[in-house]
């Protein structure tokens, strides 16, 4: 008997934690984070594939209020929302910030004259990322968007327009891969 309820027990415990955390490329996410006092709930996860060879370069995972497949409803909330990414190789300064300004052109062209300068205090703030280190976005509604590299808050960069421009590099029109978006969205991570 006791040996039975041991096992129940170690069951039990093998379930729930793999009820709270979801994997893609073997990277686990929590299926919940606090932001102030909002509860987030893991959208989805989507991997970053570049180039020709379709290298993954980093596993997102999308936090938000309330789930939703409707890329749109996500960026326009006036709810916390949190993108974290957490890189599977190494990536220069220069990628990133090449990245970044690609992604703000291909999805808000012609919004970045007016956030150009937010864009250059983003690129300030990035370095060289190494494999397993992570970038964590949160946008606060009204104040921005919070900028943490690898468990270091660099700051936030203001306005709401900034905020639904940098989701929309992944949510918008233009991803970087269309895997990743409908990862995020809440579709198969790979």
């Amino acid at each position: 008997m006791t040996r039975t309820l041991g096992l129940i027990g170690i069951a039990l415990a093998f379930g729930a934690s793999t009820a709270h955390a979801r994997a893609c490329k073997d990277i686990e996410f929590p299926d919940h984070v606090q932001v102030d006092s909002s509860n987030l709930t893991l959208n989805g996860l989507g991997l970053r594939k570049a180039t020709l060879f379709q290298v993954s370069v980093y596993v997102a995972a999308l936090y938000v209020a309330k789930p939703s497949n409707n890329p749109t409803a996500i960026i326009t909330s006036s709810t916390p929302v949190e993108l974290t990414l957490h890189f599977v190789r190494n990536v220069s300064v220069g990628e990133l910030r090449n990245a970044w300004t690609e992604g703000f052109s291909r999805n808000s062209g012609g919004e970045v004259p007016a956030i150009k300068d937010r864009i250059s205090q983003l690129n300030g703030w990035m370095k060289d990322v190494k494999t397993g280190q992570r970038l964590t976005f949160i946008r606060r509604p009204g104040a921005g968007i919070q900028v943490d590299v690898n468990g270091t808050v660099k700051g936030a960069i203001e306005g709401d327009d900034f905020a639904s421009a940098f989701l929309s590099i992944w949510l918008g029109a233009k991803p970087p891969n269309p895997e990743l978006k409908s990862g995020l969205l809440g579709g198969a991570c790979g």
